[in-house]
């Protein structure tokens, strides 16, 4: 890993506008995403298997049987089923943590309008499986969407694994398919495949413009890219941990970007020294070490990026925690590594990428549950609303708007 210098110069906005500037784009799939999707609507079973032999997927059935899970869960090694057991209770318990209750609103005419969450029907976890299986998406997926009090989940993974994951997680319904074929699948339905109501996962190119696609017909997560870390050290952090964080991140592929941001030059120096040592060989993602004037540019210039990961290191750093707005998640303290993040710590790892944490949250019990309105209007009510909401009804010009208010307009309520 080759890091490349930033000065941040008094614009961090700017200095972080030229290190995004360091992930290409990616290529456009949309024309032959929107060719899959559509074959798969209109094919159903036979589409889908078409797909699945052309992309690699074998022929194997598409469901996978219950006698495959539960081998699948006996071959697991005992250290990585104990690891998966960790992180699905810490996942459940932060993810049950995020539930809301049901809230009444009491308005001044005398009517009352209940918020009510509820949890959606159906949902899918798409885990991908490209350059390795990953049973830990399977964990964030699934068990969050339990938590959310979902009735029927499905697991889309095409690995034992991932299929062990499942299987520890009391998912019954497995598929094997993968790419935007099994998007559309899962959206849509097939003879084999029942469609489900949320898709969420990380995946592909293919896999997230399939998801954008089926967007309106599906509740989705989010478009997840490339991954993305920033480290904001200041005095006192550990440059070997930090390079090994940035490392680490580093694994997840060419296209992630990694930076380490900080006010002081003698500790951008050791990072680049640890970075540059034998060891760990990692992918060739783009790297940055950006001189900040102080920890508050230092943060300024975090925030600008909006990374998906954000650490905090170093006590100056660190006391900053309280003023982050835009992270994707946030990791304060030495001992606090993204890595923990990404498969025990119970926070999500299936989080915004690419600045969108700006505007978007990670994977969490929102993403399957919906609100409603229960509005309980009484007589005295209706006839104090009736009026104001006549006069709009009728600028609007829908005069049956208003006649339906004004009928409640009753000495008794009545017509």
């Amino acid at each position: 890993m080759r890091p490349e210098r930033v000065d941040i110069d008094g614009d961090p906005v700017a200095a972080a506008g030229r290190v995004r500037a360091l992930v290409p784009a990616g290529e456009s799939v949309e024309a032959a995403v929107r060719e899959i999707v559509a074959a798969v609507r209109a094919g159903g079973d036979r589409a889908l298997a078409d797909l699945e032999r052309r992309f690699g997927g074998g022929d194997a059935p598409v469901r996978v049987g219950a006698d495959e899970l539960r081998a699948a869960l006996d071959a697991l090694d005992p250290a990585v089923r104990a690891g998966l057991e960790t992180a699905r209770a810490n996942v459940e318990a932060v993810a049950v943590a995020g539930l809301g209750a049901d809230r009444d609103a009491l308005l001044p005419e005398g009517h009352r309008v209940r918020l009510r969450e509820l949890p959606v029907a159906r949902a899918a976890v798409y885990a991908p499986g490209g350059r390795a299986p990953y049973p830990s998406t399977v964990i964030m997926g699934v068990v969050t969407a339990q938590a959310a009090g979902v009735r029927d989940v499905a697991v889309c993974a095409a690995h034992p694994l991932m299929h062990a994951a499942a299987a520890l997680c009391g998912v019954e319904e497995v598929y094997r398919m993968r790419g935007a074929q099994a998007v559309a699948a899962l959206a849509y339905g097939t003879e084999t495949v029942r469609p489900v109501d949320v898709i969420v996962g990380p995946g592909n190119l293919y896999v997230q413009e399939a998801k954008r696609q089926v967007s309106g017909q599906v509740g989705i997560d989010g478009f997840a890219g490339p991954s993305d870390l920033v480290v904001h050290a200041s005095a006192g952090a550990d440059p070997r941990w930090v390079a090994l964080d940035l490392m680490a991140q580093g694994e997840h592929g060419d296209d992630t970007l990694v930076a380490c941001v900080s006010d002081s030059a003698a500790l951008l120096d050791a990072v680049a020294a640890a970075l540059a040592e034998p060891g760990e060989t990692v992918a060739d993602a783009p790297c940055v070490l950006a001189r900040a004037a102080s920890a508050e540019e230092a943060l300024e210039f975090a925030e600008a990026l909006a990374p998906e990961h954000l650490q905090l290191v170093g006590a100056e750093a660190e006391a900053l925690a309280g003023d982050v707005r835009r992270a994707g998640c946030l990791f304060v303290g030495p001992f606090g590594a993204t890595a923990f993040g990404d498969y025990v710590a119970g926070s999500n790892h299936t989080l915004p990428t690419g600045g969108a944490a700006r505007f978007a949250s990670g994977l969490n019990v929102g993403h399957f549950r919906r609100r409603m309105a229960e509005v309980r209007i009484p007589a005295e009510a209706a006839r104090a609303l009736a009026g104001p909401g006549a006069a709009i009804a009728r600028a609007e010009g829908y005069v049956v708007h208003a006649e339906s208010m004004e009928a409640r307009m009753g000495e008794n309520g009545a017509p």
